[in-house]
């Protein structure tokens, strides 16, 4: 399988969950200003939504949607444990958790990377990003995982936005558990791979 991403973007909680899984698998980078593919494509020919992740699969499939593709990635590797198994009430907490990440949190980001985007509108998404936030402090509290004892394709994904704060004029350090988790997969390989992967650490 391939995964086309984009330094820096949503997609990097794939890139992490793939190295978690063990899955082998490649990688093609999308220009950010051009939309061109490393491996030659224009990215609207791969996913035509224009923005990644998509996951180019064995059968030629693409797979489009961070959700959808987290949970691809862990189902196809068991024994990674990034999923519980479908079906049971772990599973949907699990569901609840990346639903929640990318419907409350990665979303608010919009108008703040936007550069069309007035004051008054960027002012809104920030006091809206803090509640989520200052209510996501409290449910995550002292758990080293947001679901279980293991890490999930959910804290793959919730560590990628987390480090999005400082890009948009706000402090991580103002909700102390999230800091502590954030700091927590500093030094995990796959995260370290994935940063290394994208140029963001050398």
């Amino acid at each position: 399988m391939k995964l086309y991403y984009m330094t820096g973007a949503c997609s990097m909680a794939s890139l992490i969950a793939l190295h978690e899984s063990g899955i082998k698998f490649e990688t093609a980078a999308v220009d950010r200003k051009t939309r061109k593919t490393s491996d030659g494509l224009e990215f609207a020919q791969v996913n035509s939504k224009g923005y990644v992740p998509a996951l180019r699969l064995d059968d030629g499939q693409i797979l489009t949607e961070n959700v959808a593709v987290l949970l691809y990635i862990a189902d196809r590797s068991p024994a990674a444990q990034l999923a519980p198994v479908a079906g049971t009430m772990q599973r949907y907490r699990l569901i609840e958790w990346l639903a929640f990440i990318n419907s409350e949190v990665h979303k608010s980001f919009g108008p703040l990377f936007n550069p069309d985007a007035g004051d008054e509108m960027k002012k809104l998404a920030r006091d809206n990003l803090s509640k989520r936030l200052d209510w996501l402090d409290a449910a995550l509290g002292s758990k080293a995982f947001l679901t279980g004892d293991t890490f999930s394709v959910a804290d793959a994904y919730l560590f990628v936005v987390l480090g999005w704060l400082s890009h948009v004029g706000l402090d991580l350090a103002k909700w102390p558990n999230l800091k502590r988790y954030h700091a927590s997969f500093a030094t995990r390989p796959s995260v370290i791979a994935s940063l290394k992967l994208e140029g963001l650490l050398k």
